[in-house]
């Protein structure tokens, strides 16, 4: 972060100044308070920061941002500190001029997230998100570590309600937007997926109108938007549908590593990615689209994409022994589960197919109805076993059972054993996939079972 002046602070927040100071980070956690830090008191469902106010300031905290005086500390008093931390936070971004890519969507968020800072890490200096810090909290701790050294960022977008997109991208201000899919995470809260398109277009609002979006042109959703904003926007489709911009084709998958052919202007490229799924050669051609919109050439591009790592717990394939294992435990939703269960389909085994799935969170009143649909898709990828776990993946063994995986299709109450009785049941060159809701904690069954 570069340095502001508490005054240029509390001026930004409409707010008086309690003494002059160089601010040089800005935190909202107590345990990370450098000197010259603004500590900002955020409240939570089950904190508030106010409380740390003074142990803030004990600790090296330069100032506060609070919503009430503290005796004896200096606080720029402001009637909400949540939307202070995302005013001062576009405040902070306006001062640097880098090609900014925000991404949102249901699923593939952090992978195209990752494959794209990658792409643009060819020939840019480049600002990505970390780990989940795709909120309203998170975003500004990202935006902060920008500096005139960075040429380039790449910055997710969470939600799971109305207006959370719209907050994020009014404070990051994207010059490309992309969007992923309109899937059926959090349905519960945006009703349907027409609510969750509406929700997820709110990308829109931060970004100026010649700024390019860039969306999945497989999805039944998103594709129409290039017709619909025709005369207002550039809008670039990606996928396998003859009508898209970056069009892939001929995709091969073996032994982990997916080759694909990209097709845009009647260039040919032929791009490889270390890691499997077709749902993952959606998001190196959206990140291959983000490329070329940014001024790289092919060759940077398909350069980088080679170096792609699948993070640990999503759809990471590693070996246990003589055994494979596919760790795609951080999130889940019809989706991606059947993205998954496509790349076990596909895998070349030695033993035998094993699918592992528990219950997919923040459906609401469609809970049932998707994680049966879920079960049926299951069944039509024919694996010889598959395990249940949760209250909710009961219904993926039902519906299996139904279409066809009555012998093979098991569903356990207790973690312990579920992982005692895949413990007995795994053979010499199995492919096992785990899958789940983060909330599930499936890989405490992995470590049970392996070690």
């Amino acid at each position: 972060m570069e340095k502001l002046l508490l005054s240029e602070i509390a001026h930004c927040l409409n707010a008086e100044c309690p003494e002059e100071k160089v601010i040089t980070e800005i935190s909202t956690d107590t345990r990370n308070l450098p000197a010259g830090c603004l500590f900002i008191a955020i409240k939570g469902e089950r904190f508030d920061g106010h409380a740390f106010i003074k142990q803030a300031i004990e600790n090296g905290a330069a100032a506060a941002v609070s919503e009430y005086p503290v005796d004896g500390c200096p606080c720029i008093v402001v009637k909400n500190t949540r939307t202070a931390l995302l005013k001062l936070a576009k405040y902070y971004r306006s001062k640097f001029n880098p090609i900014l890519v925000g991404i949102t969507g249901s699923v593939g968020k952090t992978t195209t997230k990752e494959m794209i800072a990658l792409v643009l890490s060819e020939k840019y200096k480049t600002l990505k998100t970390q780990g989940n810090l795709n909120n309203e909290i998170g975003l500004p701790k990202t935006l902060f570590n920008l500096d005139s050294s960075y040429q380039a960022a790449v910055i997710e977008m969470g939600m799971s309600d109305f207006g959370e997109i719209e907050r994020l991208s009014n404070t990051a201000v994207p010059t490309i937007g992309v969007i992923t899919n309109i899937g059926f995470s959090h349905i519960e809260n945006l009703k349907s997926q027409e609510g969750i398109l509406k929700a997820k277009l709110e990308i829109l609002s931060g970004m100026k109108s010649d700024a390019p979006l860039i969306v999945n042109g497989n999805d039944r959703y998103l594709a129409p938007l290039k017709e619909e904003f025709k005369s207002s926007r550039s809008v670039y489709l990606y996928g396998t549908d003859d009508k898209c911009d970056f069009r892939a084709k001929n995709i091969i998958e073996e032994n982990g590593i997916t080759r694909f052919t990209l097709v845009y202007n009647g260039v040919n490229t032929e791009i490889e990615i270390p890691c499997a799924g077709k749902h993952n050669v959606l998001n190196a051609s959206a990140a291959f689209c983000v490329g070329i919109l940014s001024g790289l050439n092919e060759n940077e591009i398909v350069s980088a994409l080679k170096k792609y790592k699948p993070d640990g717990m999503r759809q990471n394939i590693v070996k246990k022994g003589d055994k494979t294992v596919i760790i795609d435990c951080y999130n889940a939703s019809p989706d991606s589960m059947k993205a998954t269960l496509n790349v076990l389909a596909d895998m070349k085994c030695k033993g035998r197919k094993i699918a592992v799935l528990g219950d997919m969170l923040e459906l609401g009143d469609m809970s049932e109805k998707l994680h049966r649909l879920v079960g049926e898709y299951a069944a039509q990828c024919h694996p010889d076993r598959l395990y249940c776990y949760g209250e909710n993946a009961m219904y993926i063994a039902a519906e299996a059972s139904e279409h066809g995986l009555a012998s093979c299709a098991f569903h356990k109450d207790s973690k312990d054993l579920m992982a005692e009785k895949i413990k007995e049941d795994l053979q010499s060159g199995d492919i096992i996939l785990f899958k789940a809701s983060r909330g599930m904690k499936l890989e405490e069954v992995i470590d049970e079972i392996f070690g």
